[in-house]
């Protein structure tokens, strides 16, 4: 049987890996739990994880060059999450290791985190529990309503398809813009990205982070929107230029922002960004409910039984390189499909 060695803390392991997804491990799988109570990286990972074929690794677990030039026993390490920014994928290869990432189940969780962001925008709803617990009377301020308005998507995959849809449940108009749209539903319409931030008056930052798309929010873009738009980052800190929002903020080019991502660990929100009154913040828990942790972490144990039947998951990264697996997957050698 595969020994497989999980890279949670005790705090996150039962978040982001659920009971469900180990106990389905534990049924063929030597299971290794981290009890450091702290987050591993190189040298220190690689010993935790010594005589383990598998890393199943979570998203604060950064699986780096120095990992893979100790973990000699290594043949696999998972992601049990979609964005592998923080696994040195060349390295892994040098070194025969597979990389694979898990599939996007938050689609729901995120999309309604983000009708909720603006919700809260359009009301004031922090601004009025915050004045409260200060016990201050909140500003009697008018409020939007978001059946009417424009919901501008930058970037239309399993997420901005998901919320395109409750957007215009909600009686929304949605434009999108994407290199590659597809085929559209009824009623949504690709913009060029500078139309889109003219004429929303939510703009939801949903696009891949790329060496193409860092930054791609600066001040030119904050420039374009209408004044009483609000920014919302669904994607990665990266793709946002900080210094050029916070100060689209004080100058009121445009009127707030919310975020689930920025530049702190984690790719958590800034705290400079995140304290201000005109920024609703929350610590990257887009997709951490149960049925989306739940979800990606079951898809990983569906990735572990077809590395035990000698099948490359397709969300398998860089196959080729897999030597050490080849290697195990080769029926002249008593280690193979995983058996001991």
């Amino acid at each position: 049987m595969f020994r497989i060695f999980l890279t949670h803390t005790p705090e996150t392991l039962p978040l982001l890996f659920p009971p469900k997804a180990r106990a389905e491990l534990s049924k063929q799988c030597d299971l290794v739990e981290n009890s450091t109570g702290k987050v591993l990286a190189g040298a220190d990972l690689a010993r935790a994880a010594a005589g383990c074929d598998l890393v199943i690794a979570d998203r604060q677990t950064a699986i780096d060059k120095q990992f893979f030039e100790a973990a000699t026993d290594t043949l696999a390490v998972m992601r049990c999450a979609v964005d592998i920014s923080t696994i040195d994928v060349d390295a892994a290869s040098h070194h025969g290791v597979l990389v694979t990432r898990s599939i996007p189940t938050f689609a729901t969780s995120v999309s309604e985190l983000a009708i909720g962001f603006m919700i809260d925008g359009a009301r004031g709803i922090s601004r009025a529990v915050a004045a409260y617990r200060n016990a201050q009377d909140p500003n009697l301020a008018m409020g939007q309503q978001i059946s009417g308005k424009t919901l501008g998507i930058c970037g239309f995959g399993v997420i901005g398809r998901h919320l395109a849809s409750l957007g215009q449940a909600l009686g929304m108009k949605v434009v999108i813009t994407d290199p590659t749209p597809g085929t559209l539903p009824d009623g949504m319409t690709d913009v060029p990205f500078n139309t889109l931030l003219e004429t929303s008056d939510f703009v939801v930052c949903l696009a891949p982070s790329t060496p193409q798309t860092a930054g791609l929010f600066g001040a030119s873009a904050f420039a374009m929107m209408k004044p009483t738009a609000m920014f919302i980052n669904l994607a990665r800190g990266q793709l946002v230029d900080e210094a050029a929002l916070e100060q689209a903020l004080d100058t009121n080019t445009i009127a707030c922002a919310a975020m689930d991502v920025g530049s702190a660990p984690d790719q958590r929100p800034a705290s400079r960004l995140a304290g201000r009154d005109d920024v609703i913040a929350t610590p990257h828990i887009g997709g951490q409910t149960p049925q989306a942790s739940e979800g990606q972490a079951l898809h990983v144990v569906s990735q572990v039984k077809q590395l035990m039947n000698n099948q490359f998951p397709d969300e398998a990264v860089n196959a080729p390189a897999a030597t050490r697996l080849l290697a195990r997957f080769d029926p002249s050698n008593p280690k193979k499909g995983g058996t001991t």
